[in-house]
């Protein structure tokens, strides 16, 4: 059985029919072509499939795209624009917190989430927040670095004036996830 559902995606409305039991995942990979969002244990335990729905990190695997009618979801692909990396990525990649890479979109997204709710978290509001999210080649410590040093850049960036060149960096806020 097919649905038809609309949903906003990286600031774009997107329409399209659907199977009922296709994963937020599998549309966003397979219908949409955005293959940042990774497909890893497919049962919501490895979290490299992350997305923001209306600004809540979920596991895409988890979620049916006819569940998403209606509503807001961010990928990884939504937190650059062209020659302008957020914070979070360039923390990543500047801690060499990517190592094979597969998990470190999941891991930015998670992390993106914490920062909107917590500007300054303790090393263990970090451990926490992404302990649903498995990566087995960098052993944390430079991911809890880079989140440190993101966090940092983006408080800096939230309190610059808004001017065009501030704006470019400043990060995005939740409000404008869902909005």
């Amino acid at each position: 059985m097919k649905k038809t559902i609309t949903l906003e995606v990286n600031g774009v409305s997107e329409t399209a029919e659907v199977e009922v039991a296709t994963t937020l995942l599998r549309f966003l990979r397979d219908g949409l072509d955005l293959t940042g969002t990774k497909e890893g244990c497919n049962e919501g335990e490895c979290g490299s499939c992350m997305v923001l729905l209306d600004g809540r990190a979920v596991n895409s695997c988890l979620v049916l795209a006819v569940e998403a009618h209606g509503r807001s979801v961010k990928t990884i692909e939504g937190f650059s624009s062209p020659g302008v990396l957020h914070p979070l990525q360039k923390a990543f990649m500047s801690h060499a917190a990517i190592q094979c890479g597969f998990c470190t979109p999941g891991m930015i997204v998670n992390a993106f989430a914490l920062l909107c709710e917590k500007p300054e978290p303790t090393e263990d509001e970090v451990r926490n927040a992404l302990a649903g999210n498995l990566c087995r080649c960098t052993g944390y410590r430079q991911i809890i670095d880079a989140v440190h040093d993101a966090a940092a850049e983006m408080r800096a960036a939230a309190g610059a004036d808004s001017n065009a060149d501030a704006d470019a960096g400043k990060p995005i806020t939740r409000q404008e996830v869902t909005a």
